[in-house]
């Protein structure tokens, strides 16, 4: 990459390095927030067949590409940049869709500004494949932000932008074989074989990049150019959270300028830091300068600092295939692991964000709402566990391990009633044991005996939440004895959250 320019991180304490960025806290809203949802919306949305299309739908012979050509047609007639005109966001209600989210328990929601394929889904100032320009012909970034701060819920974006460069090379093939054989897709139009199209006026090459040799770095225009957009995104709409779908910081200099001017723009927005930075990959040595976040994964452990963990219900763009399967729930993410990734998550000083892909015309589908209404209900009875807690001296106890790390996520499902996790109040008065499951009869929780390491002090009083009997229960050396009564089936058969008060 060519060398950095200087001013462009803003006024402010922050520069563009890792040891002013290590200056940064975390503050509070977020650490009480727990539970975001996020919302991947984009013209990736309108075939319905899942997430990376654009990028799949120009390599020859696969699923992506078979659809393409049956649906829309060989990919150097009709390609990505046709179907932008076609995300149209129709029955699209952001208030009414926040107003689902907030019911269902988050208090966050992030909304994609843009992902790997070059659209901004706000009324970009430097991209002029956006969605004000083309598809809905609206600045889906602001009315979503305007309708979650009507609410009263944190907003956060999220950009994806800086793959771009080697993701959509694939826009610049042809096919080798077939009828179509040598024949160009359509990344390598430029603006002038616009004229008299419905994109006159508009080059491909700001929505594709332009061609380049496969191991070469990205230039400093491309840098800069996505410096730009990403500040127009800051200044616009003056985001809560900042997600960046790369390993740290992307795009070098470009990056870290971004990082440390969105910390200064918070500060003097706000007059406080309130700013979250996410980055994937973050050593150790680092993890006090943004919040690190682990796609579709989890941890071993309490982290040290706050950190986040991100699931989708399903593909991160909408996939038809999903809501056809039978069931309840489809093949959706089931509410059941959902819940136990969030109280996991919590136990160990994380926050979770869940994706809900949406369909083009705006909504989301029948399968989708059933998943909310499941956490909507499990939280109402159980969120005072989850809500402004903190971790407790361990995160929990049982016979079932989860695999850490990204893209490990799944091994959520192992966990059952035999399985505890722990939070506490902030002021340390009141544990919470949530068992991942139902359990029936004497539990023994062996965190909380009088003897044991994590010297939890003396039991006041013991309570299941969402239950109105009087709960048996005793102290002793070993283990704290509680008596879990009988319940009817429902939604606390995701997990039962005892509250532990101390003397």
């Amino acid at each position: 990459m060519q060398a950095p320019i200087s001013g462009l991180s803003g006024e402010g304490p922050y520069q563009p390095t890792w040891d002013s960025l290590l200056q940064y806290d975390v503050p509070e809203w977020y650490r009480d927030a727990k539970f975001g949802v996020w919302a991947h919306w984009s013209p990736q949305c309108v075939p319905e067949y899942g997430d990376w299309y654009a990028r799949r739908m120009y390599t020859e012979g696969s699923h992506d590409y078979k659809f393409q050509m049956q649906k829309y047609g060989h990919p150097s007639k009709f390609g990505y940049k046709d179907l932008c005109a076609q995300w149209t966001l129709l029955n699209w209600e952001p208030e009414a869709l926040i107003q689902r989210f907030k019911d269902a328990g988050a208090r966050l929601f992030l909304a994609l500004a843009n992902h790997h394929d070059g659209f901004d889904t706000w009324n970009s100032k430097h991209q002029p494949w956006n969605a004000m320009n083309h598809g809905p012909h609206r600045d889906v970034v602001g009315e979503w932000a305007a309708a979650a701060r009507r609410q009263g819920m944190r907003f956060g974006v999220t950009v994806h932008q800086a793959r771009n460069w080697w993701w959509f090379q694939t826009a610049h093939d042809a096919d080798k074989s077939g009828p179509y054989a040598g024949v160009s897709y359509d990344g390598r139009m430029t603006k002038a074989e616009g004229n008299g199209q419905w994109w006159d006026g508009l080059d491909p090459q700001m929505l594709y990049a332009a061609k380049h040799p496969k191991d070469a770095l990205p230039d400093a225009s491309y840098v800069k150019h996505f410096y730009d957009r990403t500040r127009d995104l800051i200044d616009q709409h003056d985001p809560d959270l900042l997600y960046f779908d790369n390993s740290l910081l992307p795009l070098g200099w470009g990056g870290m300028n971004i990082g440390s001017y969105f910390y200064n723009h918070n500060l003097k927005t706000r007059g406080k830091m309130e700013a979250i930075l996410n980055g994937k990959q973050v050593p150790d040595k680092l993890a006090k300068a943004l919040v690190a976040d682990y796609e579709r994964g989890l941890t071993s452990g309490i982290m040290p600092y706050a950190w986040q963990s991100e699931t989708c219900i399903g593909d991160w763009h909408y996939q038809r295939r999903l809501f056809d399967e039978p069931g309840e729930f489809g093949g959706y993410l089931p509410p059941r692991d959902v819940i136990h990734w969030l109280v996991d998550t919590v136990s160990k000083n994380g926050t979770f964000i869940l994706n809900l892909p949406g369909m083009p015309d705006g909504t989301i589908d029948s399968k989708e709402i059933a998943v909310l209404d499941q956490i909507e209900a499990w939280l109402k009875i159980n969120g005072e566990a989850i809500y402004e807690t903190r971790p407790w001296t361990v995160y929990g106890e049982g016979p079932n391990n989860i695999d850490s790390g990204s893209f490990k996520g799944t091994s959520i499902k192992a966990l059952g009633s035999k399985d505890f996790r722990f939070t506490r109040n902030k002021a340390n008065t009141v544990i919470y044991a949530i068992c991942l499951g139902w359990p029936y009869g004497d539990v023994q929780i062996a965190s909380l005996g009088l003897s044991s390491k994590t010297n939890p002090g003396k039991v006041q009083n013991v309570t299941v939440l969402g239950s109105e009997a009087q709960i048996k229960w005793s102290q002793g050396a070993d283990v704290l004895h509680v008596e879990i009564p009988r319940q009817t089936r429902g939604v606390n058969d995701y997990g039962a959250a005892i509250r532990i008060a101390l003397s």
